[in-house]
């Protein structure tokens, strides 16, 4: 059953702790499209080291479905809520989904520890990274672009060359957007 259709939208889809795998296995066997966004990273522990895929939002996954159809999500075991402001969830721009899709494809992305909001915006032009944009940051003397997600207020960075990015233009008389307010979740059961 393909629960979708020409009103779909991503929405951010708040789990219980450590079951984002699960949820996006549950949502897909109902045939929703899901993006849980993941990386790759090594623990040492005293006798091995182990790599690990750990989820880039923890407590967070992505899923396309019509808003007026949202029961589905909502009582889906380990949901806990769909994200958004005041009693309204709200949808994530398809640019921000095509963006994390890309960079966890490259399998360069890495959590980030803060949400930024000021920095260099950037571009990259070329290589299949081609066209994201984000803020430059230089982490221990190497560049790397940080990708926000705004309802989130998470951010996702990954390292590139210097020569493969360029500075976006800002636009005059584009007014400067508000901060996010906090977030009031959609509770299971709600509408």
């Amino acid at each position: 059953m393909l629960i979708g259709g020409e009103n779909s939208r991503w929405f951010a889809v708040r789990t219980a702790s450590g079951r984002e795998k699960s949820v996006a296995s549950q949502l897909q066997a109902k045939g929703l499209e899901e993006f849980l966004p993941v990386y790759r990273t090594r623990r040492r522990y005293s006798d091995r080291i182990k790599e690990l895929e750990l989820p880039l939002f923890p407590g967070y996954i992505f899923c396309r479905f019509d808003f007026n159809h949202r029961l589905p999500v909502l009582i889906t075991p380990g949901v806990q809520m769909i994200v958004g402001f005041g009693k309204m969830p709200t949808p994530v721009g398809d640019d921000e989904i095509e963006a994390l899709q890309r960079v966890v494809a490259s399998g360069a992305a890495q959590p980030h520890d803060q949400y930024l909001t000021v920095g260099e915006r950037v571009r990259v032009r070329e290589g299949s990274l081609a066209g994201v944009e984000g803020i430059l940051v230089d982490i221990k003397n190497s560049w790397r672009i940080v990708l926000s997600v705004e309802l989130l207020q998470r951010s996702v960075s990954v390292e590139l060359d210097r020569a493969a990015i360029e500075p976006v233009p800002v636009r005059r008389g584009a007014p400067a957007s508000p901060p996010p307010r906090a977030a009031a979740p959609m509770r299971k059961g709600a509408g």
